[in-house]
């Protein structure tokens, strides 16, 4: 109650006990007013919040010298378990070994970036406004001078910021390590859904999401534990849902082969669909064809002209990535948009 009554010192209006301070009184200062407020409330979560994100930071750039390390001393930069790649053969045991000591490690930073976008929504954005109006602290901060949507923008501005930063930070610095250790070498591909929703704009963008659903749930239903209920819940439902939908984001490539010939398509290509084509170009999903029986005539039977595999290569990493950040980016405005207004009608 202490930061909050000062609030109605440094508010917009000035007061007559204090009219030498007309900048500090209108909240004008760096960190003054309802800034100075927020950050007063939330510092331990947004503390939290950028310490693990520097600490995390700096354990993938130590990380990624110690893979970089292993992978030049044993030639084994680019390289499977099972390679047709004619410089990886002998190098099964080294890349065994390098998936033993360093797959854990990576990992264990793949799911705390998948986490990040529930964590940020649990213990950010939901008690942002649900604990203000389960607590009442709100009525005196919109007895001031202070309107209600001034007040709305600075809860969310800056807790934005961190995410932002933070989110930023740590995913970039995974992408440098991934840039070494990902893919082929570790087993872990960028398609997979730890690995995707890892890398990039990705999991800033679900970050920022999180945030603005769990603004919105703490407005909507003013209880911080429903609140924040409903935030996990909406949160894992996006992230399973982009799960499905993500392999449609993009046009498929297809790769032809013949009838009867090996399919192979690179281990870092994202493998959609394959199976078996006609003449006219119709896909067979369900073809009844036994090896152990006459295979070739079988495939004559049905009219079958040759295999496909539709598939995404690794160029399409990247475009994926900047199409999904981007729905998810605009659902976030939305919502935030969406909490603004809600606010407007009740609070005027």
């Amino acid at each position: 109650m202490t930061s909050t009554a000062h609030l109605g010192t440094s508010g917009r209006g000035s007061t007559a006990d204090t009219p030498e301070h007309p900048r500090a009184t209108r909240g004008r200062g760096p960190l003054g007013g309802l800034v100075w407020l927020v950050w007063r409330q939330h510092r331990l979560v947004l503390g939290v919040l950028l310490t693990a994100a520097v600490g995390g930071a700096v354990w993938c750039v130590v990380l990624r010298g110690r893979m970089a390390a292993f992978i030049d001393a044993h030639h084994i930069a680019g390289c499977s378990q099972i390679s047709l790649v004619a410089r990886c053969e002998g190098t099964q045991r080294a890349v065994t070994a390098f998936r033993d000591a360093y797959g854990p490690s990576l990992k264990l930073a793949e799911v705390g970036l998948v986490l990040l976008p529930a964590l940020v929504g649990l213990f950010l954005g939901a008690p942002l406004i649900a604990r203000e109006l389960e607590a009442g602290t709100h009525k005196l901060v919109l007895s001031q001078s202070v309107g209600p949507l001034r007040w709305l923008a600075a809860k969310v501005a800056l807790p934005a910021a961190f995410v932002l930063a933070a989110g930023t930070l740590v995913s970039t610095a995974f992408a440098w390590l991934w840039q070494v250790g990902g893919d082929e070498v570790s087993g872990s591909y960028w398609y997979s859904i730890m690995g995707f929703g890892s890398l990039g704009p990705v999991p800033v963008a679900y970050s920022l999401l999180g945030l603005a659903i769990g603004l919105l749930a703490g407005l909507l239903l003013g209880r911080t534990v429903a609140a924040m209920g409903v935030t996990l819940t909406a949160m894992v439902l996006v992230q399973v849902a982009f799960t499905q939908l993500r392999s449609h984001l993009m046009p498929l490539v297809t790769a032809k082969f013949g009838a009867s010939e090996p399919t192979q398509v690179p281990d870092s290509s994202w493998l959609v669909g394959q199976g078996y084509h006609t003449s006219t170009g119709e896909r067979l999903s369900d073809l009844p064809c036994r090896p152990n029986q006459d295979f070739d005539g079988c495939l004559r039977q049905h009219h079958v002209a040759g295999q496909y595999i539709d598939h995404h290569p690794v160029s399409h990493h990247w475009p994926l990535a900047w199409a999904e950040s981007g729905i998810v980016l605009v659902a976030a405005v939305v919502l935030t948009v969406l909490a603004f207004r809600v606010l407007r009608r009740r609070h005027g």
